[in-house]
């Protein structure tokens, strides 16, 4: 049901592309420009492909992640030869929501190409250089783009620089990647992440690099997921990368830029380093701050650079923040209104005796904070199970940053009141306070606690959050921080209870102010999305986002029909609509733990298949060989591409028969423009991606799939 959804994206992506004018190439323009005024003869000679793009378009580097790389063909005289591209440092391409879709440039660029003239040129001459361009172009839509461009120079015994591009030229070519004495670089990897660390060779580093970015020459790393990076205390910094699911498993080096924003070297220049690592054995955990180490427990790019003893401050902020929400809690509707009364009940229970009274709002504190290291224990001893199952940093879990985004979604529509719940928790409060004795203050103590969590969850809701990331020492600091910001009004009132008159009235102002409190948690809510988004495919993001909406809608349906007065036929439908749409929608968002699911596919003997690179040569040598091959013809921009693959390619029926079978799996990637896959299709009067061909031994000719692909029609096709 999820997956189907797919196809119709990609009709939609479809019709929005035949609607794209064809005037629209205009967005890059190209041209061809050089260092110098002249030719020497023998002499190299620095050029460079210039795009000029319109605002918010832009074009893709060596490795695009999605897109297509810009290609030159040259047409030189004979004697001369041409370089490959020299690709300057890129930056990652985001579109208007913050979403990474690509490595590329923008703006003004040059694309340095170093020519070689022959040594016998006549001075006194000119040559015309021709070259053919094409690349992709973005912004919302792609489009591609291409032009033929020229340049006539002299050829001279001496040459100057271009009064227009010299400079800017020798400038590009000077801050192209390459390593720097002044770092160090080392990498280590594991099943799901690389660990690159980049060390300054002296104590005082020339340069304090930011913003850091590693972007690779393969699709290795994973181009469209957040990177976290930590500083450690020697000046290094540690970024820990995500390994992409298409990935080689056996990829043994590191490849690619480097990237900081304000340069690593102390003049601002040189925006990227080149990295070229075989991996090594792991390290030892590097020490950092507290605050870097932090950083890990929510996906996205963080630099640090406080010194190590800045660990106490950021403790203490968040202590500081769990007791102003203690306090909070005291201003909740179901709460507020029997403060004052709790404590002229400690009066009336003490007759009069200042000691007592104080006495009785210790007892009720000291019931708080009991009530609030219960929860941090029973918290705890979940997080230890959950270690054991593997959750390490929670926050790095796609399904507990869903489920956390979804509970701060039902809080907010709470405090925003679209349903209310805990009503009956309220009175409860109020028969606890009558009870005589300490006995009373302590357990109306327990009780309020009770009291203020359903009715104001959404304030305990990140207390939770910080008890399942934080250590169990820190956790129950946390807990007590909230439990003395929710008893100290109680207690300092025992202590002075003529301050009961101040307290503002009850009124209509607790509910707006309810309400605005809702706006922080939505914005929560807004955060976690984004950590999930990259966490996840960009199907997967999608789903999610539907499945928080349909679970909003179930809250909805709950609240519509179990308002105080509605018919008992009315409550029960409101409530099994609000179940049945509330799953729809958990099991719409909830992310797929890809790790867990593959091993699971693997101890139930459905093997993974290993996908092999298509070429017309390989394919003769396998029939040769009296070979079943299937050949998938698939982009990375192609949406029913990867739907195809994971309706079929995650079925064991399918995974099971192909080993079965010994059936080899060719891929041809045409993510990138390839004449060959080109032509290949073009054989079958076919354009466009997906196209998914069966060869069975002894046939002269494929078995053709159609488009969109079931395991079904797949088994079917390879029985023949």
């Amino acid at each position: 049901m999820r997956l189907a959804r797919f196809p119709l994206i990609a009709l939609f992506a479809l019709g929005l592309t035949a609607l794209l004018p064809l005037t629209a190439r205009a967005h890059v323009k190209a041209s061809l420009v050089a260092a110098e005024t002249a030719i020497v003869p023998g002499k190299p000679v620095q050029v460079a492909l210039r795009f000029v793009h319109d605002e918010h378009w832009h074009t893709y580097w060596l490795n695009p992640g999605t897109g297509l790389v810009t290609t030159i063909a040259w047409t030189l005289p004979p004697g001369w030869k041409a370089s490959e591209i020299q690709w300057p440092a890129p930056k990652a391409l985001k579109d208007r929501t913050g979403t990474i879709v690509g490595n590329g440039y923008e703006g003004d660029l040059l694309l340095p190409v170093t020519l070689t003239p022959p040594s016998d040129l006549a001075p006194g001459a000119s040559v015309t250089l021709k070259a053919a361009a094409e690349w992709l172009m973005c912004e919302e839509v792609c489009m591609p783009g291409d032009a033929k461009v020229s340049l006539t120079l002299p050829v001279a015994a001496s040459a100057a620089p271009d009064p227009a591009f010299g400079a800017r030229l020798s400038a590009v070519v000077a801050n192209l990647p390459r390593a720097e004495a002044a770092w160090k670089l080392s990498a280590t990897r594991d099943a799901k992440n690389v660990t690159l660390t980049v060390t300054p060779t002296s104590a005082n580093p020339a340069a304090t690099p930011s913003d850091l970015r590693f972007f690779a020459d393969d699709n290795f790393v994973a181009y469209e997921l957040p990177q976290i990076v930590t500083a450690a205390a020697n000046g290094s910094f540690v970024l820990t990368l995500p390994i992409s699911p298409d990935a080689p498993k056996d990829t043994a080096k590191l490849a690619g830029v480097l990237t900081s924003s304000n340069g690593w070297r102390a003049d601002g220049s040189l925006p990227g380093l080149r990295v070229d690592l075989v991996f090594a054995a792991a390290p030892a955990p590097v020490k950092t701050n507290a605050s870097a180490q932090a950083a890990p427990l929510v996906t996205t790019t963080v630099v640090t650079t406080v010194a190590a003893p800045a660990a106490p401050v950021s403790l203490l902020g968040t202590l500081f923040l769990a007791f102003v929400g203690g306090l909070i809690l005291n201003l909740m509707p179901c709460v507020f209104p029997v403060l004052g009364i709790k404590i002229l009940g400690f009066v009336n229970q003490a007759g009069q005796d200042k000691k007592k009274v104080i006495l009785h709002g210790l007892v009720f504190a000291l019931g708080v904070l009991l009530s609030f290291w219960t929860l941090a224990v029973v918290l705890a001893v979940l997080r230890a199970g959950g270690d054991q199952l593997g959750w390490g940093f929670q926050l790095q879990s796609p399904l507990f940053v869903f489920a956390l985004a979804a509970v701060m979604l039902i809080f907010a529509m709470n405090m925003s009141g679209v349903f209310e719940f805990g009503l009956s928790a309220t009175g409860v409060g109020s028969d606890l306070q009558m009870k005589s004795g300490f006995a009373g203050s302590f357990f109306t103590g327990v009780l309020a606690t009770v009291v203020a969590t359903p009715c104001s969850a959404p304030f305990l809701a990140p207390a939770l959050g910080a008890a399942l990331t934080l250590s169990t020492v820190e956790s129950f600091a946390v807990f007590t921080a909230i439990a003395i910001g929710l008893a100290g009004p109680y207690l300092l009132l025992s202590i002075f209870p003529a301050a009961v008159k101040i307290l503002p009235r009850p009124g209509a102002w607790m509910e707006t102010f309810k309400q605005f409190m809702a706006f922080p948690l939505y914005a929560t809510v807004a955060y976690l999305t984004w950590v999930l988004a990259g966490q996840t495919t960009e199907n997967g993001s999608l789903m999610a986002l539907f499945g928080l909406v349909l679970i909003a809608l179930g809250v909805w349906f709950y609240g519509r029909y179990n308002a105080p007065g509605t018919k008992p036929a009315k409550v029960r439908f409101g409530t099994v609509t609000a179940a049945l749409v509330f799953a729809v929608g958990v099991w719409t968002g909830w992310p797929e733990d890809i790790a867990s699911k593959t091993a699971a596919a693997q101890a139930a003997g459905a093997p993974e298949v290993v996908w092999e690179k298509w070429n017309p040569e390989t394919v003769a040598q396998l029939r040769a060989e009296g070979k079943t091959i299937y050949v998938d013809f698939t982009a990375r921009w192609c949406a029913t591409c990867q739907t195809n693959k994971k309706i079929v390619f995650h079925s064991d029926a399918v995974l099971r028969a192909f080993a079965a079978k010994k059936i080899v799996t060719l891929r041809a990637d045409w993510t990138n423009k390839d004449p060959a896959i080109t032509a290949e299709l073009a054989k079958y009067q076919r354009s466009a991606v997906p196209f998914n061909v069966i060869w069975q031994p002894g046939k002269t000719e494929p078995v053709i799939l159609p488009e969109l692909l079931t395991p079904s029609i797949v088994l079917d096709a390879i029985k023949g």
